[in-house]
């Protein structure tokens, strides 16, 4: 049995490619005959992963808003969160498609599921499991080495910051993800754990939805040292403004009020450590003037 196996070897004969098997974010087994080679991202977040698994020539398909890195501007689109193109997922013949249960629906799930195609639920609420989904989709796609490289890089960055703030003198913190109606982000999703690694609490973590809407009067009730926000996207948004009539609230009596780049925070991809890098600097200019 060597010999032969040596002599096709020898020959250059092809061999076989052993299966795939890992566990996704909902806990379900994904097996695959062999890595995958046309995959369709259903998330944004999703794209950026598996770009820096090492895995960005494998994607056929994408949805949209997947806009980075800029090579994932070039992506066909399979369609929205609201509405998906299942003739187009099928004429791209993926043999594995990547699902987000927050971003998409689950009559969107259920019918990707009833195409018979491998399913990957991913769902990183954590800088952890940002990491485990960089290894796991090296892992589908044959790319161990490049996510491999990618993981310890991300987990060397998220250390430092953790080294750097976590140990210092609480922050409490309001994220602002709309101010009309007021929506904020509750411990879940993964701007807490930006938070967290900055020192700072989420006054809003324990609540149950991941974005709950909530009242100006909680907010101020609850007296928060920093307030986070979002970029403006229309003349209408007025963002942290709607602050600025509570001169007696901690964040804006000592002007703590915070307008960042909410994809870096609020995606759960690579680039979310360096989200939390500025945001790491704002709340250590909160705690100076307290």
């Amino acid at each position: 049995m060597k010999t032969l196996f040596l002599a096709l070897l020898a020959l250059g004969a092809p061999l076989a490619q052993a299966a795939v098997s890992v566990v996704d974010d909902s806990g379900k087994q994904v097996v695959l005959a062999r890595p995958a080679q046309r995959v369709i991202s259903m998330a944004p977040h999703v794209t950026e992963l598996l770009f820096a698994a090492g895995g960005g020539a494998r994607i056929v398909g994408a949805m949209n808003y997947s806009d980075y890195p800029e090579a994932a501007r070039k992506i066909p689109l399979i369609g929205s969160n609201s509405q998906i193109d299942l003739e187009r997922v099928i004429a791209l013949k993926p043999d594995l498609l990547i699902v987000w249960q927050s971003g998409n629906t689950a009559r969107q799930i259920e019918q990707l599921q009833s195409l018979g195609i491998p399913v990957f639920h991913s769902e990183p609420h954590s800088f952890a499991q940002v990491e485990t989904n960089l290894l796991r989709f090296g892992r589908l796609l044959g790319t161990d080495k490049d996510a491999q490289a990618a993981a310890a890089q991300f987990r060397a960055k998220v250390e430092a910051l953790r080294t750097r703030y976590a140990s210092r003198p609480p922050v409490t913190v309001f994220y602002q993800a709309w101010d009309n109606p007021l929506f904020t982000l509750n411990g879940e999703q993964i701007a807490s754990d930006a938070i967290r690694v900055c020192g700072g609490r989420n006054i809003f973590a324990n609540l149950k939805t991941i974005a709950p809407q909530v009242s100006m009067e909680a907010v101020v009730q609850a007296d928060p040292d920093a307030i986070v926000g979002g970029k403006l996207y229309t003349p209408q948004d007025r963002g942290l403004s709607i602050w600025q009539p509570w001169r007696g609230m901690k964040a804006v009596r000592h002007n703590n009020l915070f307008t960042l780049d909410e994809e870096l925070l609020t995606r759960p991809g690579p680039r979310i450590v360096d989200g939390a890098a500025t945001l790491c600097l704002r709340l250590d200019e909160a705690r100076r003037r307290r």
